[in-house]
């Protein structure tokens, strides 16, 4: 199938990346959110980008503006997916969410229109049956920055056909991604089975107050010549998305370690509007961060 239509998901930090990416190699995008004030805070999200895009792709005047035409906005959901080729879900970490968002869409995109979840953590096969249409359910997922760090993974589940599969990697190949195939369902795919460990590992050290952040990504900056430690790949995440990971693990292994960690993320940074590089302070302050200093690995 030639994708003409994609409908992206939710307007979050790699929503808003996702659709602007997909608009600027020419395809016509539609941008959901739940309300008018999340697509407000899209659209800025999106005309943001437009520094990056020039330093990092060398984009023109012209190019994004008219990647920023082919970008419609809307909270009406039935109106995002009518015409829909492609919807993208990017929407929160929470399983509840996701399962009601997709028996929602699957009675009202065409017949044809496939589904892909953008999830870092979950898997597939656990909403394929909300689709209702797990053969045309898979998952793609990129990594933040998308058009610098420009890895898009995909990966079935059991019930995915092959044909789906290869129209979503060609999909992702022809937005500027090197398309990364995962050939069976993992948590966390590649990246994230890599990453998490390190930032669950970080957030263990903070929480039991063994380091304070700076301390622990000093430590990985310098014994591994990392350009970030964990706690600054953490602002670029969001703390929001840690959260929620951080308050699903609590809940399902009652592990006291990851409930004070919940409550940590929760009443220090979240409640304080401290959400992570996006909002100009996470575990640090923007945009003149002490990591970036030289003198902070001395």
């Amino acid at each position: 199938m030639n994708y003409q239509h994609v409908t992206v998901a939710g307007g979050g930090v790699l929503g808003s990346q996702i659709a602007m990416q997909t608009a600027y190699f020419g395809y016509d995008v539609t941008l959901y959110d739940i309300s008018e004030e999340a697509i407000a805070q899209a659209k800025e999200r999106t005309a943001a980008l437009n520094e990056p895009y020039r330093q990092d792709l060398k984009a023109t005047d012209e190019q994004l503006q008219a990647a920023h035409e082919r970008l419609t906005y809307t909270s009406d959901l039935a109106e995002a997916v009518k015409e829909a080729d492609l919807v993208i879900e990017a929407i929160p970490e929470v399983i509840t969410i996701k399962v009601d968002f997709y028996k929602k869409i699957a009675t009202l995109a065409p017949e044809y229109t496939v589904f892909v979840t953008n999830t870092s953590t979950l898997l597939p096969s656990q909403f394929a049956e909300a689709t209702g249409r797990p053969e045309k359910f898979l998952a793609l997922h990129f990594a933040n920055h998308i058009w610098r760090n420009n890895t898009a993974e995909v990966m079935g589940h059991e019930g995915t056909e092959q044909k789906y599969f290869d129209e979503v990697v060609h999909f992702a190949q022809s937005i500027g991604m090197v398309a990364l195939p995962l050939y069976k369902e993992q948590p966390g795919y590649i990246l994230n089975s890599l990453l998490v460990p390190l930032l669950d590992a970080a957030e263990m050290l903070y929480v039991n107050e063994v380091a304070d952040p700076e301390t622990i990504d000093k430590t990985w900056m310098i014994g591994t010549g990392a350009p970030l430690g964990p706690f600054a790949i953490l602002d670029i995440v969001g703390i929001k998305t840690a959260y929620n990971i951080v308050q699903m693990k609590a809940e399902a292994t009652k592990n006291d370690n990851y409930i004070r960690l919940a409550q940590l993320l929760k009443e220090r940074y979240i409640d304080q509007g401290k959400l992570g590089r996006e909002t100009g302070e996470g575990f640090y302050k923007y945009p003149n961060p002490s990591f970036a200093h030289p003198e902070f690995l001395k």
